[in-house]
């Protein structure tokens, strides 16, 4: 895909955007989102730390970034793709299963910071995410190993990877260490 950056993009270029994991449309102009191996691997980890839905009786849906969320009221026709994000079954009843956003806000929102992101565009990115509604935000860094967890009350954490983190109102009864989102260091 190509276009210059600042350029307000075509109907098909926007089309495409969305069919790809690592392009936001926020404000009117396509935004590349950086995803290194470490980042890819970082949100697989999350995936398989989630599990296959073993600790809910009515397993929630896990997706991967290539599902964008289009529910921003100051950016309608924008969109935004989490590195991972999980929406519980009982809400996605007469959800369009084949539209290619979600029009309804995740229950959890896993933001895998890689390391060509610039600090601004992660900051806008979750601010935008709690003012829309978005309940519960993990900022994972691989970096660091540590996870920062932001909550739609305004309350904030930050854990490390000797602590357990648990899913909240999203995910009830889930709980592992947050090194299990981490491969071995190295």
């Amino acid at each position: 895909m190509s276009w210059r950056t600042g350029e307000k993009p075509m109907e098909r270029e926007i089309e495409l955007a969305r069919e790809e994991g690592g392009v936001e449309f926020v404000q009117g102009r396509l935004i590349d989102k950086p995803c290194s191996r470490t980042t890819s691997s970082t949100s697989v980890q999350i995936i398989m730390a989630l599990g296959p839905g073993e600790h809910e009786a009515e397993a929630p849906w896990v997706f991967t970034s290539n599902l964008g969320y289009q529910c921003f009221a100051d950016d309608p026709t924008g969109f935004r793709k989490p590195s991972v994000s999980v929406i519980k079954a009982a809400r996605m009843k007469g959800v369009d299963q084949d539209a290619p956003l979600c029009t309804i806000p995740p229950d959890l929102a896993v933001e895998v910071v890689d390391s060509a992101e610039l600090i601004y565009d992660h900051n806008r990115r979750i601010d935008q995410y709690l003012a829309n509604g978005f309940p519960l935000i993990w900022v994972v860094e691989p970096r660091t190993r540590t996870v920062t967890v932001y909550r739609g009350d305004g309350s904030v954490s930050r854990l490390h990877e000797t602590d357990e983190i648990d899913g909240e109102s999203a995910l009830p009864t889930f709980k592992c260490k947050v090194s299990e989102f981490f491969g071995k260091p190295g």
